[in-house]
């Protein structure tokens, strides 16, 4: 005889497997989801979200990193020239995205100038690639020393000296520079200027001979209008000896114009290589930031790369 069921237990049996309502959006089978699985997939959910979250954050955190280590560009004159000569170079080199900056060098004393510099670069922050033109190599070469900053050095028809190096005698280490022509007063007008030191004096560059030594490759009446606006340096400036040189320990690169006759290239080519400058000729005369910016802002970024890279 077969046994009878309990008067509840086909109440208790369909209680127990009769599907519950849908509690979710992820219920749409019509499976039940215990609050255990739900849990679960909550969570899977979040850590998905979050883990975007995260790898958005160091996508931008890495070209955020990269745009940050961008270096800025510093420009320094160099002497019977201004800052305004590097104009050309920072209109290119801001068309590529970069930060150039060119403040006045002083043209006083060579001590006093780097330190001007050197003070000025401290108030950089990040990576820098410092420029210098004709003497503010000398410059450049004294104010980047001992500055973690500067990651690279670049001349532009420039002195790289050595220690105990000045630029006029350097100038005068081999024929062909018209600053050495002939006796000092046949190539510069002497001016006194107030607390000269006995024997100092500002230096002009005669017109005769600026033509000749830096405006060569430039139209005459443009050249007339650089040498009316020179600024003059002191004799003691650049007889001055040059501290620790910083292209010792400092990446440098160096732009030679094969055709400047006031640092002839012979000369610019014995620094370069005594440095192990990236060598770049160039038919340019001195002032080839001005006749040759392409070239010049070229060799720039060529350095600025390097860093950045």
């Amino acid at each position: 005889m077969k046994p009878q069921a309990h008067p509840n237990q086909e109440g208790r049996k369909s209680e127990v497997t009769q599907p519950s309502k849908p509690i979710s959006a992820a219920n749409t089978t019509g499976v039940p989801l215990s609050n255990v699985k739900l849990g679960a997939i909550v969570t899977a959910i979040c850590a998905t979200a979050l883990a975007a979250v995260a790898l958005a954050g160091r996508s931008t955190a890495a070209v955020s990193t990269k745009t940050q280590t961008k270096p800025t560009v510093v420009l320094v004159n160099g002497a019977w020239a201004n800052n305004a000569s590097w104009s050309r170079v920072i209109k290119r080199l801001q068309d590529d995205g970069y930060t150039a900056v060119a403040p006045p060098n002083p043209l006083q004393s060579l001590n006093g100038d780097a330190q001007t510099i050197a003070d000025f670069l401290q108030t950089i922050p990040g990576p820098i690639v410092l420029v210098g033109h004709s003497y503010g190599g000398m410059v450049i070469s004294n104010a980047a020393t001992g500055n973690p900053n500067v990651k690279a050095l670049v001349y532009i028809d420039a002195f790289i000296p050595d220690e105990g190096e000045s630029a006029l005698g350097l100038d005068s280490s081999q024929p062909g520079s018209v600053l050495g022509a002939g006796p000092p007063n046949t190539v510069f007008n002497f001016v006194p200027f107030p607390g000269a030191a006995p024997g100092d004096a500002l230096l002009y560059v005669k017109p005769s001979v600026f033509l000749q030594g830096f405006a060569n490759d430039l139209p005459a009446k443009q050249g007339a209008v650089l040498e009316a606006t020179q600024a003059p340096v002191t004799f003691g400036a650049v007889t001055a000896p040059s501290g620790p040189s910083a292209w010792k320990t400092i990446p440098s690169w160096a732009l030679v114009g094969t055709i400047d006759n006031a640092i002839p290239s012979s000369i610019q080519l014995f620094m370069a290589n005594r440095a192990h400058a990236h060598i770049t000729k160039v038919k340019a005369g001195h002032l080839s930031m001005i006749s040759q910016p392409d070239a010049v802002t070229k060799v720039i970024l060529e350095a600025a790369q390097s860093v950045a890279g």
